[in-house]
């Protein structure tokens, strides 16, 4: 993980139940029976295991999503946020003049609000959060409403075209540091089913629960957080044509990207739009390998 994320070293099960006595009830022993953890394959632990996180690590009072509703990895995700940081770090300052507040905009944010509370209590960025479900727009806003720095600092708006990313939510004359997003990756929903299927068998192929889970998407997510027409190669392919029009007003675009061989037809994308730098963020949980793509039309170097 990146050196600056503080769960490199694994969860604190003891600080988190002091933080959050509900998540005792999930707490199990692993396989060698020598170390507390949760049952990952049951949806309503992870649910508990991330209120935790974010009430003991990121001082965030109320945090609930509906079910069926993406639960996100709490580790994962902030890891995408430091490394951005790292992005704004290498860029000339000319371009992010002191005392600016950084700008960021989230595309798809989730009813879990996630990287825009992370960001706001790591670094202090502003955000504009933005979805196409209304349900996650109003969970979204229920969460940050609860906490007077979240609500100062975080603005949700509705996406009322699923067709578009950034039209209809860039607003004219604002200007963003960033915009970054966790695309879906499935291109259909039987896919989808299918990673939901295959996701809660590596968590826990021997787990009652993860068997009678099987059939069901709650552990994966909604259809906007789950998949689109196309998959992650269109959806981003559509994010890197949108671009273009909004070059003006985002510094740095970025997107995670799941499937590494996606990379060079989304690198041949942006060369045709014409965009001025292009870097690959490789990041590592474990032994999960992650990246996000990052494209801008200033001159960054």
């Amino acid at each position: 993980m990146h050196k600056n994320n503080r769960h490199k070293q694994g969860y604190n099960f003891t600080a988190l139940v002091k933080a959050q006595p509900e998540l005792s009830r999930f707490i199990i022993k692993n396989k060698y029976n020598n170390q507390d953890t949760i049952d990952f394959s049951n949806p309503l632990a992870v649910k508990s295991l991330n209120f935790s996180l974010l009430k003991s690590e990121y001082h965030v009072a109320f945090w609930d999503i509906p079910e069926g509703y993406l639960c996100p990895a709490i580790p994962g995700r902030v890891d995408y946020i430091h490394h951005l940081h790292d992005l704004l770090a290498t860029t000339p300052k000319v371009l992010i003049p002191n005392n600016t507040p950084v700008k960021v905009l989230d595309v798809g944010t989730g009813a879990s609000c996630i990287y825009p509370i992370l960001g706001q209590k790591v670094y202090g960025w502003h955000f504009v959060a933005s979805d196409v479900d209304p349900v996650s727009i109003k969970v979204a806003n229920q969460i940050i409403s609860a906490d007077k720095l979240l609500n100062k600092n975080i603005k949700c708006r509705l996406q009322p075209d699923s067709n578009h990313i950034f039209n209809g939510v860039i607003a004219e004359g604002e200007f963003y540091h960033l915009t970054l997003c966790n695309p879906p990756f499935h291109g259909s929903l039987a896919e989808a089913a299918q990673g939901t299927t295959r996701k809660i068998r590596n968590l826990n192929k021997a787990s009652p629960l993860a068997k009678s889970q099987e059939k069901t998407l709650n552990f994966g997510g909604q259809k906007a957080e789950l998949w689109c027409p196309g998959g992650e190669l269109a959806f981003i392919g559509k994010m890197i044509k949108e671009s273009k029009v909004y070059h003006k007003q985002v510094l740095w675009f970025t997107c995670l990207v799941s499937k590494k061989d996606h990379l060079s037809k989304l690198k041949l994308s942006l060369k045709k739009s014409n965009a001025k730098q292009v870097k690959v963020i490789n990041m590592a949980q474990g032994q999960k390998i992650s990246r996000f793509i990052a494209w801008s039309f200033y001159d960054v170097n």
